[in-house]
């Protein structure tokens, strides 16, 4: 993947007064599955909004395949949209749902039955033609929800938080769903998210944002293994995130905890990489939950708050417990850049 479909150049996008995406650079390259990840307000949905042409930017460009439509109408970009909510009409079969668009186009009878049994079959819906939305299941609606888009043939599919009505088992079954769509037809896709486990899990390339600009950029293992912020730290799963002063972690209170060799920067760790039972620290425990294969423990510390998990077959500690840990830097992350 090293032809670049999509380019977003200095792009500015703003609601009202308000500048949401400041100046954006971003190519996307043709054929990737990219995610644009980030909390609410960061910037996301409003950069696919313009991508899509349902927001004019205030200044920049946006090109798709090669073509400018910075000011072409949305029905005419080649773009297919994929939303939270489904809407389907419930009034119509699956059939007629995927149809509309063809139908709005004037597509021959024969093209269109041709098309939209082609796209039903692609998303595993085949033998629910005729079926209302309403006798589908939650995941088989979203699929017919991409059917839709996928009939049109556009050039590239914008998926704005897709998955978050789906119960955790079916999100599972989605995000497979979703890559062998992509795989399959060959079709560049951005998909956005506030989920970082679901970007991780989906994505050729992940797209960290804060505050209308990018944050970290790379592939998943990038991200996950070598954030190169503290939001980025913190966003991925470093819960655990404290400045070092000569050697010294500095807690939220001022207290120090000394003998590490990072003289400034931040170290960071995931509750994974906190040793819990023995150490050199000790705190109460605030919380504790079992999650299946670990014990998650919140621990409250001269420090501040610890997140640590161990496995479930080790020693379990009460809520009001005094625990004994260590924080091994050998177990953390080295940031060497605030944000």
């Amino acid at each position: 993947m090293s032809e670049s479909f999509v380019s977003l150049n200095n792009l500015t996008l703003a609601y009202g007064d308000t500048v949401a995406v400041p100046k954006l650079n971003l190519d996307i390259q043709k054929g990737e599955l990219l995610t644009l990840l980030g909390p609410s307000g960061c910037g996301k949905t409003t950069t696919m909004r313009a991508i899509a042409g349902l927001l004019t930017p205030c200044s920049g460009t946006i090109v798709i395949d090669g073509t400018n439509v910075t000011k072409v109408p949305a029905n005419k970009r080649g773009v297919g949209l994929v939303f939270q909510s489904y809407a389907l009409f419930p009034h119509l079969s699956a059939f007629e749902n995927v149809a509309f668009g063809l139908r709005l186009r004037k597509i021959s009878n024969g093209e269109i039955k041709r098309r939209v049994g082609q796209s039903l079959e692609t998303v595993e819906l085949g033998e629910f033609a005729n079926r209302k939305p309403s006798e589908l299941s939650g995941g088989q609606q979203q699929r017919l929800s991409l059917a839709r888009s996928l009939v049109l043939e556009p050039k590239i599919m914008l998926l704005d938080e897709p998955l978050s009505n789906l119960d955790a088992r079916l999100r599972l079954d989605m995000r497979s769903e979703l890559q062998r769509l992509q795989r399959d037809s060959g079709i560049t896709m951005v998909f956005v998210t506030h989920d970082q486990g679901e970007a991780l899990a989906l994505a050729d390339r992940v797209v960290l944002m804060k505050n209308g600009l990018i944050e970290q950029m790379g592939t998943p293992a990038e991200l996950y293994n070598s954030p190169s912020t503290v939001f980025a730290a913190d966003f991925i799963g470093f819960e655990n995130i404290f400045e070092v002063r000569d050697g010294e972690l500095t807690g939220n209170n001022g207290s120090r905890v000394s003998g590490y060799n990072a003289k400034s920067g931040y170290l960071a760790w995931r509750p994974s990489g906190v040793r819990v039972g023995t150490g050199p620290l000790t705190g109460t425990v605030a919380g504790v939950s079992f999650a299946g294969e670990v014990w998650e423990y919140m621990i409250t510390c001269d420090l501040g708050r610890i997140t640590a998990c161990t496995p479930a077959g080790n020693t379990h500690y009460p809520i009001g417990a005094t625990l004994a840990f260590d924080l091994p830097e050998q177990n953390g992350k080295r940031i060497k850049v605030s944000g």
